[in-house]
C-alpha cells in the first residue's frame, strides 16, 4: 500500500487527514493504493482521493472522495445518503451532509464518494443504525454487490471490502444489513441462487433455486473486509405450503423465504428476517399482483452460533378486518412483510413487522418462543384519517416501509410511501407519512397483551383495547410522484456541553428518504431527503432548518444540476444513516 500525493489537500487539514487515513488504512488492511489527480486543487473545486479495493472476482473496486467547503472544520455529525444517478451512465456515491444542527453548513453537501468501476448498482440499504467504529455495509441490490466502507475518517470514507455476486453464490439481491458488536454484519439476500438448481451452502446444507431475484433468498454473514463468513439458508429443507408460497418457475419444494427486513438481538441469540415477495416478478409498475407471491411469513433464527444460524420458525401473520373489504387479496392486510422491528431493553422480548402491500402492523410479545403468534395492533388507515378524511383512503396498497422501535421502547416509528400506482388511486390523495406509535403500554402487558384490531371501525380508528398502541402524532410528507417516503433513520447521538457525543437511548431527530426503486410497482419518488424533528412526547415536526442549498427549500433535494463529483443530474437518495466524526464520539 502507497499513500500518493493527495496534491489537493493541503496546509494543516492535509496532515491530519493523511494521519488519519493511514490509520483507518492499516487498520483494515487494505490491498488499496490513495490516487489523486496531479498538482493541487484549485479554489472552489473539490479535493480528491480514491482507495482501491480488489474484489474476490479481481476486479479493482474504486471510492473517490469529492471533499468540498462544508467538509472543512472540526469533527461533528454527519449524514450519509447512498444515492445512485437518475440517469445512466453515471456513478453511484454515498452522499455526506452536514447533519449538526447550528452548523453554518448544516443541510450541505460536505462530500460525495463515486464507487467504481461500475455504474447501475441501484444503492439500497445500509445498516440501520451505526455505532462507533462501525463500518458501513452498503448494497446495490441489482449489482448483487454489498460495498463496505470505514468511516474513521469522516466527511471522508474509504473503501475497506467488497462482496460481489461471485461471492454470495446462493443468493442475489442484497437488501437490508444489522451489524454484530464484533463489527460483521448479517444482510439478507432477499432472490435466489445466481443459477437456477441446487446450492450448497456454508454449512453443508442444500436447497433448490430458480435462480436470480427468484427464491429462496438466504442471509449471509459479512466481515468487516467484505468477504463472506457464511451463506445461511432462509429456506427449510421440506418446503412450504404451495399455495401460498408460489414460485415462478415452481420449485420442488416450495418456499416463501425472500427476506428483507432483518432484526438481531445478541442478548437473547435471535435474529428475526420478514420476506418480502419473489421480487422479479414485480420489477414493473404494471407487473401482475399474483397474492401467492406477496409473502405473508417471518423466520426466527438462533444465532448462538453467529456462523451457522439454525432456522427456529417460519410464522404466518394473517389478515385482518379491512381485508375483508377488499377484493384484491394482494392488498390485503398480511401481504408484502416487508420491514421487521425488535424491543431492545432486557426484559422485552417483542417484535413487530410490518406489511408494504396490506399497511398494516402486527406484534408478537416474545419472539424467542417456538411458534411466535401475531397480532395486527395498528392499520395505517388510523394514521391516515389523522390528516384525510376521505374513507376511501386507506391501508390497503399504502407502501408502508421504513420500521424502527426507539432505543429506550416507548415509540415505533414507521414510514408510508402513499397507495401505489396500482392500486389505482389518485397520487395526490395518497400522500406518503411519517407516524408515530406509543407502545409501552403493549409492551408492559408482556405476554398478557390483549391488543388486536379484529373489528373494521378499530382499522380506522384503533385497537381499543387498553393496551393497544396509541398515536402520537402523523405528519404527511406530500410527494404526488410515483414514490413517496421509503426509507428512514434514527438520530441515536446526542452532543453533551464538551461538545462530545455520546450515544443516547432517546431519539430526538428522524430522517427520510423519499424513494424506492425506480420503475418497480413502488414508484420513484421525488428525491428529497428530509430531517424530522422529535420531542420528549414522541411528536414529529419537520426541521425547516435543513435546508436545501440551492432553492432554500427545507428538505436536500437530490434533483440537481451539479454535484462535487460532476454534472450527472438528479440523483435517487435510498439508505440514510446518521454518522459522527470518530474524534467527536465515545462510546
Amino acid at each position: 500500500m502507497s499513500l500518493q500525493g493527495l496534491n489537493g489537500l493541503h496546509g494543516p487539514r492535509r496532515g491530519r487527514l493523511l494521519r488519519r487515513l493511514a490509520l483507518c488504512l492499516s487498520a483494515v488492511g487494505l490491498t488499496a493504493s490513495l490516487l489523486t489527480a496531479a498538482g493541487p486543487a484549485a479554489a472552489g473545486t473539490p479535493e480528491t482521493w480514491t482507495s482501491s479495493f480488489q474484489g474476490s472476482d479481481g476486479v479493482t473496486y474504486t471510492a473517490t472522495n469529492h471533499l468540498v467547503d462544508a467538509s472543512r472544520g472540526p469533527g461533528r455529525q454527519w449524514m450519509l445518503v447512498w444515492s445512485g444517478p437518475a440517469k445512466q451512465p453515471a456513478p453511484d456515491f454515498l452522499t455526506v451532509i452536514d447533519a449538526t444542527p447550528g452548523s453554518p453548513t448544516y443541510g450541505k453537501v460536505a462530500n460525495t464518494v463515486t464507487v467504481g468501476p461500475n455504474n447501475g448498482n441501484e444503492p439500497h440499504h445500509m445498516q440501520y443504525v451505526w455505532h462507533k467504529g462501525d463500518r458501513i455495509y452498503a448494497g446495490g441490490i441489482m449489482s448483487d454487490t454489498t460495498f463496505v466502507f470505514d468511516a474513521k475518517a469522516l466527511p471522508a470514507l474509504t473503501i475497506a471490502g467488497v462482496n460481489t455476486t461471485a461471492d454470495t453464490p446462493c443468493g442475489t439481491l442484497p437488501d437490508a444489513y444489522q451489524v454484530l458488536s464484533d463489527g460483521t454484519a448479517y444482510g439478507t439476500y432477499m432472490g435466489g441462487p445466481n443459477v437456477t438448481g441446487p446450492c450448497t451452502y456454508t454449512n453443508g446444507e442444500v436447497r433448490v433455486g430458480n435462480g436470480a431475484a427468484g427464491s429462496p433468498g438466504e442471509i449471509v454473514r459479512i466481515g468487516k473486509d467484505g468477504k463472506t463468513i457464511a451463506e445461511i439458508p432462509a429456506a427449510t429443507a421440506a418446503g412450504e405450503d404451495p399455495a401460498q408460497c408460489g414460485n415462478v418457475p415452481a420449485l420442488p419444494a416450495a418456499t416463501c423465504a425472500n427476506p428483507h427486513g432483518i432484526a438481531v438481538r445478541e442478548d437473547l441469540n435471535v435474529m428475526v428476517a420478514s420476506d418480502f415477495a419473489e421480487a422479479r416478478n414485480f420489477m414493473t409498475p404494471d407487473s401482475a399482483l399474483k397474492e401467492n407471491l406477496a409473502r405473508q411469513t417471518v423466520r426466527v433464527f438462533d444465532i448462538t452460533n453467529r456462523d451457522n444460524p439454525t432456522l427456529k420458525s417460519v410464522s404466518k401473520v394473517a389478515d385482518g378486518p379491512r381485508g375483508a373489504q377488499e377484493q384484491r387479496a394482494f392488498f390485503r392486510e398480511s401481504r408484502v412483510v416487508m420491514e421487521t422491528a425488535l424491543t431492545n431493553r432486557p426484559g422485552n422480548k417483542g417484535a413487530f413487522v410490518s406489511s408494504m402491500a396490506g399497511g398494516a402492523i402486527f406484534y408478537t410479545p416474545d419472539i424467542t418462543v417456538p411458534d411466535p403468534q401475531w397480532k395486527e395492533v395498528f392499520d395505517d388507515t388510523t394514521a391516515y384519517r389523522s390528516f384525510q378524511r376521505d374513507k376511501e383512503v386507506t391501508g390497503s396498497g399504502d407502501n408502508g416501509s421504513w420500521l424502527a422501535v426507539s432505543p429506550d421502547d416507548r415509540f415505533l416509528f414507521h414510514t408510508v410511501m402513499g397507495q401505489s400506482v396500482p392500486y389505482g388511486k389518485p397520487l395526490d390523495e395518497t400522500t406518503g407519512m411519517i407516524y408515530v406509535l406509543d407502545i409501552q403500554k403493549l409492551l408492559a402487558a408482556g405476554t398478557g397483551a390483549k391488543c388486536s384490531v379484529d373489528e373494521l371501525a378499530e382499522a380506522s380508528r384503533g385497537g381499543r383495547e387498553r393496551d393497544c398502541p396509541e398515536l402520537v402524532s402523523t405528519v404527511p410528507i406530500r410527494d404526488v410522484s410515483s414514490g413517496g417516503p421509503h426509507w428512514g433513520a434514527m438520530d441515536n447521538f446526542k452532543r453533551g456541553a464538551d461538545g462530545v457525543y455520546r450515544e443516547t437511548t432517546q431519539v430526538s431527530r428522524i430522517a427520510v428518504a423519499n424513494y424506492f426503486v425506480a420503475g418497480s410497482f413502488g414508484g420513484g419518488g421525488d428525491h428529497r431527503v428530509c430531517m424530522f424533528d422529535l420531542d420528549r412526547r414522541g411528536r414529529v415536526t419537520l426541521d425547516r432548518s435543513f435546508r436545501d442549498e440551492n432553492t432554500g427549500k427545507p428538505c436536500v433535494g437530490f434533483n440537481r444540476a451539479s454535484w462535487p463529483h460532476g454534472d450527472f443530474g438528479d440523483a435517487q437518495p435510498h439508505g440514510v444513516l446518521f454518522v459522527v466524526s470518530d474524534s467527536a464520539v465515545r462510546r
